[in-house]
């Protein structure tokens, strides 16, 4: 009896939690449930970033790589914000990815290797769950076979529960999509914020180069001011270049996280297959074999 107690404490103390390992909730965060990231705590965390940024970068030493982020106005300091702030994003959901992969390492059928679900073993499997998970309906994965094994409890529908998975997979994956909102729109905006900042020195020195033109006309003042206007050209492109070259690191970023939570739905959708659909159909299998030898 002592060691059965002590089994139950350990397993207790190893239940997975999201409440408590979630990473915005483990800051004080309301953490966005599954793999959907919060924007204040991101965005905190971008604004700090951005912060010592350019606090480092005022005690270096002028360079060219200083100028490109300190001279170069306003747009560059918007780039730097949202793309620290995607990172984040981007961070963040490969924590909450990590964290919504653990209950598929757990086992969730009982140890007989001719276990079927049927109506009278559902209870099984949701104490298991239960054992397994502070609140399993906050883990993908448990809450698509908790809604399938209530639908089977109430209504018995066995035939039904293969539907009903491909049916939530197929509302997951709306919900990760949507979840990539925010990300989408800052990877669009931050190219344009390079562009708009090189439009904006264009501006600038072409209408540097006209004032010059209107003051004199002697050919011999207007090399030096030939000079001005290129350098400025060649410094207003640095806007875009440095947009680029942000939005093509997270881009490829978000590549990777994508594909990161693609492959853990899909893990999802596997898991549940083989531990309760599998199950259910050995069960209705054998219930139609009954049936037809009591006919007989």
């Amino acid at each position: 009896m002592k060691d059965s107690s002590t089994t139950e404490q350990v397993s207790a103390k190893r239940k997975i939690s999201w409440r408590r390992d979630d990473f915005e909730r483990r800051f004080g965060f309301e953490g966005g449930r599954y793999t959907k990231v919060g924007s204040l705590c991101s965005f905190l965390m971008a604004a700090i970033s951005s912060v010592l940024f350019y606090g480092v970068l005022a005690l270096l030493p002028p360079s060219a790589f200083k100028s490109m982020f300190t001279e170069r106005g306003w747009t560059t300091y918007a780039v730097v914000l949202l793309g620290f702030w995607t990172f984040y994003i981007l961070f963040i959901k490969t924590r909450k990815i990590k964290l919504q992969r653990r209950p598929l390492n757990l086992p969730i059928l009982p140890e007989e290797s001719d276990f079927t679900l049927t109506v009278g073993t559902v209870d099984e499997v949701a104490t298991i769950i239960a054992n397994n998970a502070e609140s399993p309906k906050d883990f993908l994965v448990y809450r698509r076979i908790i809604q399938t094994l209530s639908n089977l409890r109430n209504f018995g529908q066995v035939a039904d529960a293969d539907a009903i998975f491909r049916s939530q997979a197929e509302q997951d994956e709306n919900i990760s999509e949507s979840t990539y909102s925010l990300v989408s729109g800052f990877l669009w905006a931050i190219p344009i914020l390079g562009f708009i900042g090189t439009v904006i020195g264009l501006s600038s020195a072409i209408g540097n180069f006209a004032g010059v033109l209107t003051a004199s006309s002697d050919a011999s003042e207007l090399t030096p001011a030939l000079k001005d206007v290129t350098a400025g050209l060649s410094t207003a492109f640095e806007t875009t270049l440095v947009a680029l070259a942000v939005a093509l690191a997270l881009q490829l970023l978000n590549t990777f996280v994508r594909k990161s939570e693609e492959e853990m739905l899909d893990a999802c959708t596997e898991f549940c297959t083989q531990n309760i659909v599998m199950k259910l159909r050995l069960t209705d299998r054998r219930g139609a074999e009954g049936d037809a030898e009591g006919e007989a």
